[in-house]
């Protein structure tokens, strides 16, 4: 059988920074003209809750965050000088003595000592979210910064929720998610860590991590406020170890300035008055004494910040080919609430919407979302994404662009990760692998790998403006890690801010 091969380097999707002003890099942009959000004289207020020799620490460097830095790594396009927080963001960064919050050093010294392992966890969680829930006042700060010493920031524990039977099922699923991800062929450390990114974790139920804990009883706060997990190693490195000061300002900055409700960019070729959908699966621990899994929709727009909805819960063994999935009715409610969510913040009902999914579309969901579509919004898209083990090498030492868009036979492979030609370098150890993309139903596949390229690069948490996925699904691990510490009747909070 002969197989027609296709290769196109995809156009690079660009950014939108102040003025109007186009680009692909955010450090080169925002340091030339600044945030899409730039609006001088706006301090950000910051909280900083930890005990007293983490906090010394972070006020010592939070300086950073307002002067200027040289980087010091290799790569010059890649790595940029920090400019200061007034040149990039049009902001300052200040910590009033007000919204400090000292954690007890011998409360913090008791906990850690006691030996019984459950209450030790929840001892800890105490004690930092009563600092944390005591700068939710009329007066408050735009983001709390929580410095956790490595012990805390590494701390789990197996959930003790769990009976023996649910462990035991679950322990069948992670291993039964592992073997998928070994399916690949020859797979990298850099394949398998991403394969893990997308997919459904039964270890988020097994286990409870401090970090992913301590945000949870934040989030479910009515009034609270975003926070930002920093550890020891951000303030203290030894000279020249890991990056310089100031490429961590870059992304404690852009990180920081999003999560206190100010975008560092805006993307620009993606079609106004589209609502693009993430769709995906999470266990879920139901009080009645049953592991289910939940859905959770993720919504990105020009026009609208980025927001989750949670949708119904799924029996355990409603799964076709080890993929969840959603009945007719099911799909239809949770795109039906994403639109009335979506006309809710912008005034007006999407004329697109786009689904990206990292499983095939079964007839049922292929219905429901389809229903929603054909009463409410003219087009519908059903995309969907997921992991390869394809190898695409080219001709001497470069790697594949990012970018690259192969056709083989029917099939389209898209790589997200690949040589940057902007850096002159590509960054990872190992030989790039795309994400294949498909559709359920006819669409322009092209013009869906040119939303998806776009949409890599709408991931605040970094201010090096690329991702291997969009934010539909990268934003759906954060979610759901999350949700495994919210009860089941619990609404979470839609807002991106609190999940990064």
């Amino acid at each position: 059988m002969n197989l027609t091969i296709q290769l196109e380097v995809l156009p690079e999707p660009q950014l939108v920074f102040a003025s109007g002003q186009l680009g692909v890099d955010p450090r080169v942009m925002m340091a030339r003209y600044g945030a899409a959000d730039k609006s001088p004289g706006k301090d950000i207020r910051l909280a900083i809750v930890g005990a007293t020799s983490e906090v010394q620490l972070a006020r010592q460097w939070l300086v950073h965050l307002n002067l200027m830095s040289a980087a010091h790594e290799k790569n010059s396009r890649r790595y940029r000088d920090w400019p200061g927080g007034q040149h990039a963001f049009g902001v300052a960064f200040t910590v009033d003595d007000r919204f400090v919050r000292i954690v007890d050093q011998n409360r913090l010294e008791m906990a850690l000592q006691n030996p019984a392992q459950v209450s030790r966890f929840e001892e800890l969680l105490d004690l930092f979210d009563s600092r944390i829930q005591s700068l939710f006042g009329d007066v408050r700060p735009d983001c709390i910064l929580v410095c956790l010493p490595d012990e805390l920031a590494d701390l789990r524990i197996s959930n003790p929720k769990l009976s023996e039977v649910e462990r035991a099922a679950l322990e069948r699923l992670q291993d039964e998610e592992e073997s998928q991800q070994l399916s690949l062929f020859q797979p990298s450390p850099e394949e398998l860590a991403a394969a893990e990114e997308l997919r459904t974790q039964a270890e988020d139920l097994l286990f409870r991590t401090f970090y992913r804990a301590l945000k949870a009883r934040v989030i479910s706060q009515p009034n609270a406020v975003p926070i930002q997990v920093m550890r020891r190693d951000t303030f203290l490195r030894p000279t020249g170890e890991g990056h310089s000061n100031a490429t961590r300002a870059w992304n404690v900055a852009t990180s920081i300035f999003y999560k206190a409700g100010r975008e560092p960019w805006r993307p620009s070729g993606l079609p106004k008055n589209t609502c693009f959908i993430g769709i995906s699966f999470h266990h879920l621990k139901r009080r009645e004494g049953d592991v289910v899994y939940a859905s959770v929709a993720q919504a990105f727009s020009n026009e609208i910040e980025p927001f989750a909805l949670k949708g119904a819960t799924i029996p355990r063994d409603q799964r076709r080919e080890r993929q969840p999935y959603l009945d007719q009715t099911q799909a239809a409610n949770l795109i039906g609430d994403v639109v009335d969510k979506y006309e809710a913040l912008s005034g007006m009902t999407p004329t697109r919407i786009v689904v990206h999914k990292t499983s095939m579309y079964q007839p049922e969901e292929e219905m429901g979302f389809r229903s929603i579509a054909h009463t409410r919004v003219p087009v519908c898209d059903l995309i969907w994404i997921r992991s390869t083990a394809l190898r695409l090498v080219r001709k001497g030492m470069q790697e594949p662009w990012r970018g690259t868009l192969c056709l083989i036979g029917e099939e389209s492979f898209l790589f997200t990760m690949g040589y940057v030609s902007w850096w002159n370098e590509y960054p990872g150890p190992y030989i790039p692998a795309p994400v294949q993309i498909g559709s359920c139903g006819q669409t322009d596949l092209r013009q869906r790998a040119l939303e998806i390229l776009a949409l890599t690069k709408m991931n605040w948490n970094s201010s090096e403006g690329i991702g291997r996925y969009p934010i539909t699904l990268s934003f759906a691990k954060k979610v759901g890690m999350l949700m495994a510490e919210l009860p089941e009747d619990q609404i979470p909070n839609p807002s991106y801010r609190f999940y990064m």
